[in-house]
């Protein structure tokens, strides 16, 4: 009887690992595709790059000079952290638009004809992004250096860097979610009418503090002001003040913000991929 169970246990134990074996491969097979695509289609990349780089140009060099940051320093050094931030943000429209291509094109479909994990679907293109968003996240610090920022080395930066890939991670969901969502491309394009007022009330540009009482309380509880704040802290460069309480602890928050929309996001992208044409 003994022996019996023992097989039974070992041949459950075999399947478990032939799962989580398939589901990895699935997964980079899904990374793999998606990083041809980037390397066969050089403008998109371009373009995706080249959004946040003219951003950080125009606001450091036309609006630098009449901006001020609470507490003293220099606008620049604020500026330089949030932009990180802006770019991980707006990356979810990237996600949704390349998801919606999929579908329209048929691609989805034929990935679910296909033997695969639904979740290795949709986390592979999670990771492909993770992966383009550490290229976009390098070229913009390269930037920023070159404009004359300077953030403190050590530990502290490698800890920013990885709370804005950590941003990054969580808004991926959504924006699969959303792609699976909306009906074709311009309907995906125009969820940057959604991601602009995102950024726009928030910590990234402007202190909380420098805005109507109101208006600065919506925009020192937006999750990527926690973001903005604790990379600004990280990374040595003026943070602008911190009066509320989601402003004393965004080092927390920016950890925790990023738990509650991957939580929330992930399932529902996930369910949303198996519900397809039913």
């Amino acid at each position: 009887m003994s022996g019996t169970t023992t097989a039974d246990s070992t041949t459950t134990a075999d399947s478990a690992r032939g799962q989580v074996y398939w589901l990895l491969s699935d997964c980079w097979n899904i990374v793999r595709r998606g990083l041809t695509h980037y390397r066969r289609q050089p403008v998109n990349v371009a373009w995706q790059l080249g959004f946040p780089i003219v951003s950080v140009l125009l606001y450091g060099y036309v609006f630098g000079s009449a901006m001020t940051v609470p507490g003293g320093g220099d606008y620049r050094d604020f500026l330089m952290p949030g932009m990180f931030v802006m770019t991980m943000a707006f990356g979810f429209i990237n996600t949704a638009t390349v998801v919606v291509y999929d579908s329209i094109r048929g691609v989805t479909d034929r990935f679910r004809s296909m033997p695969m994990a639904s979740s290795a679907v949709v986390a592979g293109r999670g990771m492909t992004d993770l992966l383009v968003a550490c290229a976009e996240l390098v070229i913009m610090m390269l930037t920023a250096l070159a404009m004359g920022w300077r953030p403190d080395a050590g530990w502290g930066f490698l800890a920013a860097f990885g709370l804005l890939l950590w941003l990054r991670f969580a808004l991926i969901w959504v924006g699969v979610w959303l792609g699976l969502l909306v009906p074709n491309p311009e309907a995906a394009g125009g969820l940057f009418a959604v991601a602009f007022p995102l950024t726009m009330i928030s910590s990234i540009y402007v202190a909380p503090q420098l805005m109507p009482d109101w208006l600065g309380f919506v925009a020192a509880w937006n999750p990527i002001s926690s973001t903005a704040s604790a990379a600004r802290e990280l990374f040595g460069t003026p943070g602008g003040g911190a009066d509320s309480w989601i402003e004393q602890h965004a080092l927390l928050m920016a950890g925790v913000w990023p738990v509650i929309l991957t939580a929330i996001f992930l399932p529902l992208a996930v369910g949303r991929f198996r519900r397809l044409g039913r």
